[in-house]
């Protein structure tokens, strides 16, 4: 597996195109992540390498994940995958957020930052398709691409943690010298400290972290380091 990186405009999240193979010519692939501003790197990539998507995965459903989720799966004629706990996010994504866009708060700062790059929030639109996905965790099979999902709840109910090969794909429940914060519509912070002792604490430390945000770090640096998993 390959995976390679497009950071997005809109708060830095980072999109992750992971790659069926290693050299990634004419092999399937999935987005995970699809960040407001990302469709055209992942477009530029897509050509440039001769993939193939098979679906738009999100760790999460805040809009800073999903925004450009919509565009790739009416490029590519690819289903959005997400955890069923969070599906219900897609069809009020700043009102699930707990405030209306125009109000201060996380609605508001994200109003911001979409407006700098010339978006408005009533720009946004879900999906046509969305297989929501739920149950035990496990493994999930998209073309060639094959990822393990676990279940990660406590930034938001639906919050999972994608491992690819010697990679996990944390979204916005760990990053580095962090974790997600809590504080939100959904979040939960006795949750949130099950899922980092349990769920983070039982990742092989040799793995490799892309967090939702933010620079890369490995489970053990953050098992050794983290002041939220000490």
């Amino acid at each position: 597996m390959q995976i390679l990186l497009v950071v997005a405009p809109v708060f830095a999240t980072n999109c992750c195109v992971v790659v069926a193979g290693p050299d990634g010519r004419d092999a399937d692939c999935v987005v995970v992540d699809a960040g407001a501003g990302t469709a055209p790197g992942v477009e530029r990539l897509v050509a440039e390498r001769g993939l193939v998507p098979r679906a738009v995965l999100a760790t999460h459903g805040h809009v800073d994940h999903t925004w450009d989720a919509a565009a790739l799966c009416d490029r590519y004629d690819v289903p959005l995958r997400l955890h069923a706990a969070d599906a219900y996010r897609l069809g009020d994504p700043f009102g699930t957020l707990g405030t209306e866009a125009a109000d201060p708060g996380v609605s508001g700062a994200l109003a911001q930052a979409l407006a700098a790059t010339g978006r408005r929030p009533e720009d946004y639109r879900a999906p046509a398709v969305v297989e929501p996905f739920d149950g035990a965790d496990g493994g999930l099979v998209a073309g060639e691409v094959r990822l393990r999902a676990l279940h990660a709840p406590g930034h938001t109910e639906g919050s999972t943690l994608y491992v690819v090969g010697d990679v996990v794909l944390a979204g916005d429940v760990l990053f580095a010298g962090g974790v997600g914060r809590t504080d939100l519509p959904g979040g939960d912070p006795a949750t949130m400290a099950r899922t980092l002792r349990d769920v983070v604490g039982g990742l092989e430390p040799a793995l490799d972290v892309v967090p939702g945000h933010g620079p890369t770090t490995t489970v053990g640096r953050e098992l050794a380091t983290n002041p939220y998993l000490r």
